[in-house]
């Protein structure tokens, strides 16, 4: 099982943007918490980010499933409620991508 996760892991890395740090897989495993999902460190490196450039926008990329597309949803809901702007977030769908990816842009 573990050999399985590092292997989902190793191709939603390789399918990742340039910019973009990837969401590990197991956070979808169990029920979410602002805690959870704060402790993705690519999720703790995104909100940092944002918060030290006053321009910049987060932009969540994931796949076309549909899957993919609603834990995208929610992660953007649980960033919503952990006081980031709506308007400086963003989803954006990469056919190629497999997992969920997080990045900041100015």
């Amino acid at each position: 099982m573990r050999l399985r996760c590092i292997a989902v892991a190793a191709l939603a890395l390789l399918s990742l943007p340039a910019g973009a740090a990837a969401i590990a897989p197991e956070l979808w495993d169990r029920p979410r918490s602002a805690q959870a999902v704060m402790a993705q460190p690519a999720v703790r490196q995104a909100v940092s980010a944002y918060q030290g450039k006053g321009t910049a926008r987060i932009v969540i990329v994931h796949g076309t499933r549909q899957e993919a597309q609603l834990q995208a949803e929610e992660l953007r809901a649980w960033l919503i409620a952990l006081a980031v702007e709506s308007s400086r977030l963003q989803l954006r769908a990469e056919p190629a991508m497999k997992g969920i990816g997080i990045e900041v842009i100015e």
